[in-house]
């Protein structure tokens, strides 16, 4: 019987609202930085939003790309490129085999900027002023069209959805790619650019954004009694996954093995976890069993931690039913305090900074929190960064999303 091949990250990239890189981006959330700002644009006077900031990306594209990269692009794709180049490159550009590479890029909702754009420009100008990409452009798999065409990938494209679980579910998409021996080196993530006043405008109805205008930077509060809803935020984040075996032919730097990947759905509710956790619970103990690791091994959770009231204390709550008494020795990082929620991007990003806390034996601290929720019964990282212990560890990183999906990924250290 043949063994799956192991799968290690030979490549990081990320566009943020921290950072235009991964170095800058890692630095900032050890440092505590929050990307959350207020708008500093009409939208709310003009349409009447009562949530007055964001996390928006730090370097913008047109900064990065060219004109006319930025002219075919929607948003989304264009954040997706950006990571893209710099994973690629911090890969060492590996020569292979186009039909043993592979690219899995999602977005959690897609061109929402060139849909609504052309919408207005149809209404106002007539069908004639319609761009003819705009199609190619609004269609949830051009980040990962666009990534294909980059890198000249044909072992297959995919365009995972499963809302903020997306751009966890697209690695570990990834990491099957090669396990099941389709690829040998497989390029993995997610993006989103939903920063648009409509989108701002339905999640400020549905009640789950913070309305705490009068301190934008303090607003995502994970596990704090005041939380009152996430930050939205932007960006893309993406790794380069590959067979150990290739790697170590290439001579490749590894960063961390992707050992666990957990999947699940709770059949509950259209936006509401469980209650019970259940499903969290089977993604997470898949992931720990798929990587053949003991609880004891798990030192650090980055968790999906929205600052929401609800939803931080049902992952928490997760944690221990699954770890009991070894849940003790878990750090818990909530980096969405600093970053915002990437929606799409999220899981993929939070990937990126499991895998740099493992590399860099450091825990990533989660800011803002001054009233801890007496319900926590976890180890929360405050506004520091936490020593790592040495030796073989492991480390999770949890992604939910609306509609019940549950991505649970673990990596090991090399």
């Amino acid at each position: 019987m043949s063994t799956a091949p192991d799968v290690v990250v030979t490549g990081l990239g990320a566009t943020t609202p921290l950072g235009g890189d991964v170095d800058t981006t890692w630095a900032a959330a050890l440092a505590g930085e929050s990307g959350a700002k207020t708008f500093e644009n009409d939208w709310v006077e003009k349409y009447g939003i009562p949530v007055h900031f964001a996390a928006q990306i730090k370097v913008q594209p047109a900064d990065v790309l060219t004109r006319p990269e930025t002219k075919r692009m929607d948003p989304s794709a264009q954040y997706a490129i950006i990571a893209t180049r710099e994973a690629w490159a911090d890969a060492g550009s590996p020569q292979v085999d186009p039909e043993r590479l592979g690219a899995v890029v999602s977005s959690g909702i897609g061109g929402i900027w060139t849909t609504l754009d052309a919408w207005d420009t149809l209404q106002e100008r007539g069908a004639r002023r319609v761009l003819p990409m705009t199609v190619p452009m609004l269609m949830p798999n051009s980040p990962v069209a666009y990534v294909e065409l980059e890198i000249g990938a044909r072992a297959g494209a995919h365009a995972l959805v499963s809302a903020c679980a997306s751009g966890a579910e697209a690695i570990g998409y990834g990491i099957e790619m090669i396990r099941s021996g389709r690829a040998d080196v497989v390029v993995a993530g997610g993006t989103e650019a939903a920063m648009h006043p409509m989108p701002v405008a339905a999640f400020a109805a549905s009640r789950t954004l913070s309305l705490n205008n009068d301190d934008p930077a303090g607003a995502s509060r994970p596990y704090d009694v005041k939380r009152d809803g996430f930050v939205l935020g932007e960006g893309a984040g993406i790794v380069v996954l590959e067979s150990a075996e290739h790697a170590a032919a290439r001579g490749a730097t590894v960063y961390a093995r992707l050992a666990g990947v957990g999947l699940s759905s709770d059949a509950y509710h259209l936006t509401s976890p469980d209650p019970e956790g259940t499903g969290q619970v089977a993604a997470m103990r898949r992931a720990v069993e798929d990587a053949g690791v003991s609880a004891r091994d798990v030192v650090h959770l980055n968790a999906h931690a929205t600052s929401t009231k609800v939803g931080d204390l049902t992952e928490a709550a997760s944690v221990r039913t699954l770890f009991g008494g070894e849940a003790d020795h878990v750090t818990l990082s909530a980096t969405k305090s600093m970053t915002g929620h990437l929606l799409g991007g999220a899981g993929a990003l939070e990937t990126i900074f499991t895998i740099k806390a493992l590399a860099d034996r450091k825990a990533p601290p989660t800011i803002n929190v001054t009233e801890p929720d007496p319900a926590l019964d976890l180890d929360l990282v405050r506004d520091t960064p936490r020593d790592l212990p040495g030796g073989d560890i492991a480390a999770l990183n949890n992604s939910f999303g609306f509609g019940g999906h549950n991505v649970a990924l673990l990596a090991t250290t090399v």
